[in-house]
């Protein structure tokens, strides 16, 4: 198969029109949907560009075509690292040793390939904090020009991390959904494509490499796998890894997943609960799940297993005492990464391996 066809493995969510071959549309322009993958695949260990480490093993998986450059920075084959806490046996997947320090980068250095190679090199994006840092560092060795739109409570070192990878920084009053928005109007005021990781579907190809490398990593299929939900690209993009392992005959079945999100911003966890969404109720230690209109919501409640998965919320205290817990074994990691600690002691436990996601770095919060 020429390797430019793969590309029609993006597609609209709502019309399934694959993704346009120029330019980088974050809607599609047939209904305004927004696009995502179908159908990833498992394909074994591929070199491309020579180019065979990280992610970059999967490049068959991810699908873009032939002639786009590889983006590679040392992003992926993260430690699974055992530990054990409160008497209990998890695997943490160090999402944190990544090269900005977050799980941002897998997306990040696919979604650089595909600007690189469509020569989009103008580029913005709204941010908490960890997908501008990525953005940022990966513009930074690439050649991109990034603007990015954050919320003016972000974490100061996440902002110093922007500004000294020479990302233009723009802090927006109040919550993180007005950094998307003012971000969205600068999009469509000049033009800029939005470089959004919740937005562009490709990603999510990167992303899904965490299930291939846990998968690898334990020779098995793990039992469960705790994980935090902010915009839900991690969340979807695992799932979809998961999935296609699956469908490759790696497995029988996949491993039953657990989305956290922080009670006081759990959209994902009302809809899971078919309950009506009040909104932010307060700030929050895991700044980065502090999303109102999850991207990827319809993703995940289509790809829940309502039998077997489980959404769930947990309290500030609840975070902060998982967070010490974290530290106190070894694993220096952001709040948002505790809170996967913090909801294992909220749902029953399930025979096999238990994974928690730690997906960005404590070097990078005020706590």
């Amino acid at each position: 198969m020429d390797r430019q066809e793969l590309m029609t493995d993006f597609i609209c969510r709502d019309c399934l029109q694959p993704y346009p071959e120029a330019g980088l549309p974050h809607e599609c322009p047939n209904c305004g949907g927004i696009f995502t993958l179908r159908d990833l695949t498992f394909t074994e260990h591929t070199s491309v560009s020579g180019k065979s480490s990280g992610i970059w093993r999967f490049t068959e998986s991810i699908g873009l075509p032939a002639s786009y450059p590889v983006s590679y920075l040392g992003e992926g084959e993260t430690p699974l690292v055992p530990v054990k806490i409160r008497g209990r046996d998890f695997f943490g997947k160090m999402e944190n040793l990544n090269p900005s320090g977050s799980f941002k980068d897998r997306a990040t250095a696919v979604l650089t390939s595909v600007l690189r190679g469509r020569n989009q090199l103008n580029v913005v994006e709204d941010s908490s904090g960890n997908a501008g840092g990525s953005l940022a560092l990966y513009g930074a060795a690439f050649g991109i020009h990034c603007r990015i739109y954050i919320p003016n409570g972000t974490s100061g070192p996440k902002r110093r991390q922007i500004e000294v990878c020479g990302a233009e920084v723009i802090q927006v009053e109040g919550p993180r959904e007005n950094a998307h928005k003012a971000a969205l109007e600068a999009v469509q005021r000049e033009g800029l494509p939005y470089a959004s990781h919740a937005a562009q579907p490709f990603g999510m190809a990167g992303i899904a490499t965490i299930a291939f490398e846990i998968f690898e990593s334990l020779g098995e299929m793990p039992g469960m796998v705790f994980c935090p939900i902010g915009h839900g690209s991690l969340f979807t993009g695992m799932l979809m890894g998961f999935d296609a392992l699956v469908r490759a005959g790696k497995a029988a079945k996949r491993p039953r997943l657990i989305g956290v999100q922080p009670e006081v911003c759990a959209p994902v966890v009302s809809a899971w609960q078919k309950k009506p969404f009040s909104g932010t109720l307060g700030s929050s230690l895991a700044e980065g799940t502090m999303v109102e209109n999850p991207a990827r919501l319809v993703e995940i409640l289509g790809y829940l297993d309502h039998d077997r998965d489980q959404v769930v919320a947990v309290t500030e205290s609840e975070i902060a005492d998982a967070h010490r817990l974290l530290i106190q074994a070894g694993l220096y990691v952001e709040p948002t990464s505790a809170m996967v600690l913090a909801a294992s002691n909220k749902v029953e436990e399930t025979p096999g391996k238990s994974v928690l996601i730690l997906s960005g770095s404590g070097l990078k919060s005020n706590t």
